[in-house]
Parts: C-alpha cells; sequence; structure tokens
C-alpha cells in the first residue's frame, strides 16, 4: 500500500443524516496530458449544469439557495448560536439534496429555525444582496418562499408515489406546471401513437409539460429554449472536449451531443446514445445530459446528470469477462424463453475511475450506470454498463471500524463469511446488475416501454437486481474465478436480505412509508422471498439479546426463490403488466413495520452513523506556460464541503 493512502482523509463532514466523502483519482497522474485536459474540460462542462438539477427539483429552489448562501456568508452574528448552526445545517442539506427536499426519502425536511429568525436575518441583511426577482420586494419574496419553507403541507413530496393520488399534482419536482396525470399520460399517448413504432424516441425526456390559456405544451430544455444559458456554457466546453477527443468516434459523439442541446431534437440524442455505445476504445468516457427518470412521478421526464471518468484497466478484466459470457447467462436464466434475447447485442463493460460528480449524480452518486435507457436501443445495440470502482473504495475505507456489523449482523458466522466476502462480492453484484441485469430479457412486440407508469422504475431495479442475486450462487462465477469458492456468494446473500428487511430503514423517517425506487425494490425481493419461503424457514426473523436479527437457514432454497422471482417480474415487464406491477410493488414495497422500523433507528442511532453519503469532488488546476498553453493539470483533495458549494453557486451560477 502506498503510503498516501495511509494518509488520505475520506471524511469530510457530517450533518443530519449525511456523511461527506473524498474519492481518491488514483491513476490521473499516468494519463496522458491529452487526456488530462479531456478530463478538466469534460469536467467543467459538468459543473456548467448545477442549477439546472436544483431547478427541475423544485421551481423555488434556486431562490431558496441563494437566500440563504447570501445570509451565511454576509452573516456578522455569533456563528455558534443554535439558530445560525440549524440555518447552517439547512443550507448544507439544501446542498445535498439539490433542493429542499431528502435527494433519497423526497419528503421536504424542516429547518431547525424559526420564521422570524430567518426573517430577522433577511431584513439585516443589504437588500441588493438578496436574490429578489425581477421587481420583487422583500416583502413579497417573504411572502413566497415562507410557506414553501415552513409549511409542511405546502410542497411536502419532490416525487408522490402513493397509489390513488393524481402523482402529478401531488408532486413538487419541477416537470409540470397546472396539468393533471391524466392530462399528462394522454399528451404523450397522443405523442407515441404518432411516433415510429419501432424506434421510439423517449418522449417528454428532455421537457417541461404547462398549460398556458388552455393549451399543453411542452417547454424544451435547448439552447435558446428552457435552462439555454447553462446548456451554452456546457456547450462551449463540450467545444474545448472536442479539440482533445481521443479518437473520431469521440469527437462524434461530442458533436451529437452538441446537436442535441442546440436543438432539443430526442431523435439526435438516440443517435448519441448509439455513438456514445459504438465507443469503447477511448479510455476517458463521459455521461452528460438528461438521463433518468427517478425524478418524474410519471417516470418520463429525466434529470440532468455528468459524470467524467477513465477506464480502470486492471479492474475492467473482471467486468469484460461478465460481458464475454452475456450470451450463457441469457440463455440459462430462469424465465420464460418467450422473454429472453435470443441474441444478446453490444453489451460492453467496465469499471471506471470517476473523476468529477454532477448534477443527479452528486453529492449523492450511483454505484454502478447502465445506460442507454431506450429499450429499442439496447434491444438493436446494446448497452455500456459500468461500475464506479473509486467510489465503492471510499465507502468502504470509511465504512471500516464503524460498529455496523457488530451491531446488525446475527452471528460470528455471518459476520466472518462478510469479512472474507463482502467487499468482492458487492462489487460483483454491482457488476452482474448493470453489465447483465439492465441489459437481459425484452419487451414483446407492441409493449409499450412506459406501460408500468409509476411503477416502472421499481420493477426495473428489482429485475436487474434479481438477475446478480440468482447469478451470485451459479458455478459459473467460480468457474469464471470471479468468485474464489462455492460460499462466497452467500455474503451478498445476508447483506441484501439483512439491507432489505431491516437496515435501509435508518433511511426512513418514522412513520414514513418507503418511496425512493430502489429502497422499494429492495424490500419488494427481501419481503417476497421470506414469505414465500416462510414454511421451510428459508429465512426468519430472530431474536437475541432483545434484538431482532435475520437469519437465512437455507441459501440453496434461497437462490431458487430469487429466480421465481426473477421469472415473474419479467413477465410483468416483457407483458407491459400493470396491475401486476402495481400488486407486488403495493404489497410488498411500501409499507413499514413501525415496531421494526423504531428498534432499527434506536440501535442504529447508537452507533452515531449517517444512514446517507455523498462526495464532494477533486479541484483540477491547468498548469499554463507563458503562452498560456496548458502543459499539466493537477488534483487536489483539500477543498471542504461548504467551501466547494460556495465556490459552485459563486463560479457555476447560470440560471
Amino acid at each position: 500500500m502506498r503510503k498516501e493512502e495511509h494518509i488520505f482523509n475520506y471524511v469530510v463532514d457530517q450533518f443530519a443524516d449525511l456523511q461527506v466523502l473524498r474519492y481518491r483519482v488514483a491513476g490521473f497522474d499516468s494519463l496522458t496530458l491529452q487526456q488530462k485536459k479531456l478530463v478538466y474540460y469534460l469536467s467543467e462542462a459538468a459543473l456548467q449544469g448545477r442549477d439546472i438539477l436544483f431547478d427541475q427539483n423544485g421551481k423555488y429552489n434556486l431562490q431558496i439557495r441563494r437566500l440563504l448562501e447570501t445570509l451565511y456568508v454576509h452573516f456578522t452574528g455569533d456563528r455558534t448560536e443554535e439558530p445560525f448552526l440549524a440555518l447552517e445545517v439547512y443550507l448544507k442539506r439544501v446542498w445535498f439534496s439539490n433542493g429542499i427536499h431528502h435527494h433519497y426519502g423526497c419528503d421536504k425536511f424542516v429547518p431547525g429555525f424559526s420564521a422570524e429568525y430567518l426573517k430577522n436575518l433577511i431584513l439585516h441583511t443589504d437588500v441588493s444582496l438578496l436574490p429578489l426577482e425581477s421587481g420583487e420586494t422583500v416583502e413579497a419574496m417573504c411572502d413566497k418562499l415562507f410557506p414553501v419553507i415552513f409549511h409542511p403541507e405546502v410542497m411536502p413530496k419532490r416525487v408522490n408515489q402513493n397509489d390513488g393520488e393524481d402523482l402529478v399534482e401531488t408532486s413538487a419536482a419541477n416537470y409540470y406546471e397546472g396539468v393533471t396525470q391524466q392530462e399528462a399520460e394522454a399528451f404523450y399517448a397522443a405523442q407515441k401513437a404518432q411516433g415510429d413504432a419501432e424506434h421510439p424516441v423517449m418522449y417528454g425526456m428532455n421537457s417541461r409539460l404547462v398549460k398556458k390559456d388552455g393549451v399543453i405544451q411542452e417547454e424544451v430544455w435547448k439552447v435558446g429554449g428552457l435552462y439555454g444559458k447553462a446548456i451554452e456554457k456546457i456547450i462551449g466546453w463540450l467545444h474545448r472536449a472536442e479539440e482533445v477527443a481521443e479518437n473520431d468516434s469521440q469527437r462524434q459523439v461530442i458533436r451529437l451531443l452538441v446537436a442535441f442541446y442546440q436543438t432539443g431534437d430526442l431523435k439526435l440524442f438516440d443517435d448519441y446514445s448509439i455513438q456514445w455505445l459504438k465507443d469503447t476504445a477511448s479510455r476517458v468516457d463521459f455521461v452528460n445530459g438528461f438521463i433518468e427518470s427517478y425524478g418524474d412521478p410519471l417516470g418520463m421526464k429525466a434529470s440532468w446528470e455528468s459524470i467524467v471518468n477513465f477506464k480502470d484497466l486492471e479492474a475492467t478484466r473482471r467486468t469484460e469477462l461478465i460481458s464475454s459470457n452475456a450470451q450463457w447467462f441469457e440463455d440459462h436464466s430462469p424465465v420464460n424463453p418467450s422473454f429472453k434475447k435470443e441474441r444478446v447485442k453490444g453489451v460492453s463493460a467496465k469499471v471506471i475511475t470517476a473523476a468529477m460528480l454532477a448534477g443527479d449524480l452528486y453529492p449523492s452518486s450511483a454505484i454502478g450506470i447502465n445506460l442507454p435507457n431506450s429499450n429499442w436501443i439496447r434491444s438493436v445495440h446494446g448497452s455500456k454498463s459500468v461500475t464506479i470502482g473509486n467510489l465503492t473504495d471510499a465507502y468502504n475505507k470509511a465504512a471500516r471500524g464503524n460498529g455496523f456489523r457488530e451491531e446488525f449482523v446475527y452471528s460470528e458466522a455471518e459476520k466472518e463469511l462478510l469479512d472474507n466476502y463482502a467487499d468482492l462480492t458487492s462489487d460483483l453484484h454491482t457488476d452482474l446488475h448493470e453489465c447483465l441485469g439492465h441489459g437481459s430479457g425484452k419487451l414483446l412486440p407492441g409493449v409499450d416501454p412506459d406501460a408500468l407508469k409509476a411503477y416502472g422504475s421499481t420493477i426495473e431495479e428489482a429485475r436487474a437486481d434479481l438477475f446478480g442475486l440468482y447469478y451470485m450462487a451459479d458455478a459459473k462465477l467460480v468457474e469464471l474465478g470471479l468468485l474464489p469458492d462455492n460460499e462466497a456468494y452467500k455474503a451478498e446473500y445476508y447483506s441484501y436480505m439483512m439491507n432489505g428487511l431491516m437496515t435501509q430503514l435508518v433511511r426512513i423517517e418514522p412513520g414514513a412509508q418507503i418511496e425512493e425506487a430502489h429502497m422499494r425494490n429492495r424490500q419488494l425481493i427481501a419481503r417476497w422471498v421470506l414469505e414465500k419461503g416462510r414454511d421451510g424457514q428459508v429465512v426468519e426473523w430472530v431474536k437475541k439479546a432483545g434484538k431482532t436479527f435475520v437469519r437465512i437457514n437455507d441459501y440453496v432454497r434461497l437462490r431458487e426463490l430469487f429466480g421465481q422471482l426473477l421469472a415473474e417480474i419479467q413477465r410483468i415487464k416483457s407483458e407491459g403488466d400493470f396491475e401486476a406491477a402495481r400488486a407486488l410493488v403495493e404489497n410488498y414495497a411500501v409499507k413499514v413495520d413501525a415496531a421494526l422500523h423504531a428498534e432499527v433507528l434506536e440501535r442504529y442511532r447508537s452507533l452515531h452513523l449517517a444512514p446517507y453519503k455523498g462526495f464532494v469532488n477533486p479541484v483540477y488546476t491547468p498548469q499554463v506556460d507563458e503562452n498560456g498553453e496548458i502543459t499539466d493539470v493537477t488534483v487536489l483533495y483539500d477543498e471542504g464541503y461548504t467551501e466547494q458549494m460556495l465556490r459552485y453557486s459563486r463560479d457555476y451560477s447560470n440560471l
């Protein structure tokens, strides 16, 4: 181990239910100067889109953030007094969540200071510094923003998934204005009916749907349209990246993305996605755009995100081995043959080192990505999967010795399993989920990709997780050298069931239900197999010293149950069976056992841990010669959380 790893400080800050970490960009110094420039330019393009996500997450988020930042920076009183410390925590949470709703649970979080305190700070701040809109008075700004900040009943959820409610009207996300769920669904159903059925674009992906003068129309995110100022800045840095691209294929990727940003043409986005898929030779890669639809209650409109990365050559051998055997895994899947792909196409996979996170991947990030999301492109051209190795490494190193396993793992036998195998099996499950799970299976002819509506994201994540879980226990993984022996898979099975049944509940407020798609997916799987295996006590609750634990008695039977559920969920996806999706999610994924929840929260609280984690980015600085030419790019890790957030707000505020 190199000396720098001993002294690298992974933990940056902790507040509320959040911990902020650093990640190392190992291998950056070994990149060529051209590749370093490319990382730098793409990173600048990533940071220019920051304001887009804030606005997508809620129409008042940008003004609230700027107001809080102004008060924080220009405060002249006692910074140790309780109300100011509460304001500081609230501002840190707004930064972390890119808005006033929890980044994961979607509920609005409550300030620890009063409206009177905030009003007093505002009145004692130079009015020229306040983020007033054109013609707006201080009083009008307060009248507008205070109910949003302080009143629980105003915009309570960023994304509402409660069955039976109008999900559009009851969600605070800024993707719709003046339209109902029924109107939005009818609008896009009409577009799909008139479009290319064989190669359908992702309708509504890059727009806000509004009703003006009684007419429903889209406000498209593009140059000259909504978010145009930020998009122009993004394009400016993409042009510079194009000049130092590694090859013609990558240059074409950048050109197509720029063309999409300029026009908003979703067909161009498909062209870009296909070209991005084809570029497997470049060491440096990136995602930049409107990608994932978890933030839209209808699962159509995409939040803005970016990640800049480069291939971890050694670790990628693992994912290349998995993807090169993709057809074998598809053929041996326990799903109905009519739902399988006869020929798996274009599955590429790699382990990457994240160099910059932005938008919906910052501060909280995924650890694996499989794109594009277009079903027809995946079917015809395949997909590109990545596992983000340095983020997983940061999580693992920051968590060592924190007492979590000692508190929640049933016995020494399970702890030994986790100590020996968990880092490996967790990474491998992510690889299987991203490389194979999302790319497996097919829709039957004529099935609408959005047929599962609000349940689509949960079902898709469950499908990918189950694919990975089923194959974790397959002898093929030992044969391929991906696992050392036939016992290793048990570490992932135990971790998954403990998390899905118990420990992920630390992320839920008392009395709340589960809203987020990934959490719903994990509880759906865990609760379903617990119920279906009850007669044989495959998995059971046990009490020890007055505490509840999960015990797995039959790992072989557990794998069979994972296979059965995978087969059913693939059927639901392939057939577009909305009612079956709804029944599965509502019966298994949403409700929380209040007594168990209270116990888990109490036990977790005693550990003084934060259930959610995110990252600060490294700082890249170009070194230039007397002619202004870049001669090197250096990377530093010394920027604090507040310092970085305030700098980003100062340097990348484009809306």
